[in-house]
């Protein structure tokens, strides 16, 4: 992904592990992309694009801080470089504070993807997101979304996981659903303090195992191939037997490169630091530097370092240990390299994976997978007779063993 504006941002958000990223440059700095790095850039990128598609991503910061002009040039050159036959596509991944009609029309006309950042209903977005001056910024990037949507354009909205979102799955779910959204991105931060452990914001692997098993509980019984949530989609595919395309949950990493606005090229956006700089993109080339020797054993890590608890975890093939910069809890026999939101994760995988085998089960039957929504409701209608059947003295219909006076009548709805 490339930084056209660096680390620089127009929002001021408590949990954006980022802003600091300015510490690696000089007093002074502009932060401002400029054409030598751009047309080195894009020329780079295609030459080492297998090709036929060339997918372009713009990330921050705040990539839109660039302006409209850079991006016209931006596509020029694409055009310029581009083998006959080729195409290019373009994502801006934005907080949509600056997007006013000028930019929708734009980014409709050169149909970009858009991902656009939102953390749900006002107040649980304003906790967090707030501008540099602390005044809240829902209104905005909501009106961003609704201009968006006018000029044709069906935003990606990525949503992250904090201390704040976590507790309300189902009203952060319904609202972006009630808003039109179609594609959803749920991504957990975890924080780091300088003692080692994680700030009050992150969210917990308990939280975030709660919230992802509460969203899909709702999709899958009423959103399959109405609404794509990022985390079921790569599960799916997972299921039908194929590898997962997100890099936090494929079985290596190490070919999503992060380039800063000045060309200098790390192995990943989450690893901008001097350790894992690579090079520069106008004196090496991202050909030469992704397939360098300390960026291929980085990728081969994420595999080769597994603690051998998630070796032999039966949902191993699912995360395959997660994003390797939350790999700093150990096993419960002592082994580091643990992915901290394991617990979680772990509580999702296994509660979605009978479900995602179903719907793999109904497309090869040639049926659509949508028509899993019709039997969870069908088995969940017949689970409810079997409570409110239930004597006093049975079993109690949750399987634990227990009679129902002494298990779960006490919490069960009787309707």
């Amino acid at each position: 992904m490339s930084k056209p504006s660096g680390p620089i941002c127009n929002l001021d958000c408590r949990y954006c592990y980022y802003l600091g990223k300015t510490s690696l440059f000089p007093a002074g700095e502009h932060f401002r992309m400029t054409d030598t790095v751009l047309e080195a850039f894009v020329r780079s990128f295609i030459e080492a694009s297998p090709g036929p598609v060339v997918h372009f991503v713009w990330h921050g910061g705040e990539p839109a801080l660039r302006g409209l002009d850079f991006y016209r040039r931006a596509l020029a050159l694409q055009e310029r470089y581009l083998p006959t036959g080729w195409t290019c596509i373009n994502n801006l991944q934005t907080n949509g504070v600056l997007l006013d009609d000028a930019w929708c029309a734009f980014l409709a006309e050169h149909r970009f993807h858009v991902g656009v950042s939102i953390d749900g209903p006002a107040r649980l977005h304003d906790a967090c997101r707030t501008d540099k001056a602390g005044h809240p910024t829902h209104a905005q990037v909501m009106r961003a979304l609704t201009r968006l949507q006018r000029h044709g354009i069906h935003a990606d909205v990525l949503c992250t996981l904090n201390a704040v979102t976590a507790p309300h799955p189902a009203e952060v779910y319904r609202f972006f659903i009630d808003h039109g959204v179609r594609w959803l991105q749920f991504l957990p931060v975890v924080q780091r303090t300088a003692a080692g452990g994680v700030s009050d914001l992150s969210v917990t692997p308990e939280a975030m195992g709660t919230f992802l098993c509460t969203v899909f509980d709702e999709w899958i019984r009423n959103d399959v191939e109405r609404i794509a949530v990022q985390i079921f989609v790569e599960c799916f595919r997972v299921c039908l037997g194929e590898s997962a395309s997100l890099c936090v949950m494929a079985e290596t990493c190490g070919r999503a490169l992060a380039m800063e606005h000045d060309g200098s090229v790390y192995s990943c956006d989450h690893f901008v630091e001097p350790a894992h700089r690579l090079g520069d993109v106008v004196a090496d080339g991202l050909a030469a530097l992704v397939d360098t020797h300390a960026q291929v054993a980085f990728g081969r890590a994420k595999r080769d370092a597994l603690p051998r608890a998630c070796r032999a975890c039966p949902v191993l093939s699912f995360c395959n240990g997660g994003c390797p910069k939350d790999r700093f809890a150990a096993t419960v026999d002592g082994e580091p390299g643990l992915n901290y939101l394991c617990t979680g994760y772990r509580r999702f995988f296994e509660h979605a994976a009978p479900y995602l085998r179903r719907m793999v089960e109904l497309t090869r039957l040639h049926r659509p997978a949508a028509a899993i929504m019709a039997e969870v409701r069908e088995e969940a209608a017949d689970s409810g007779q079997a409570w409110r059947r239930a004597p006093r003295n049975a079993p109690c219909p949750c399987g634990s063993g227990r009679k129902y006076k002494h298990c779960c009548l006490a919490t069960r709805d009787p309707r």
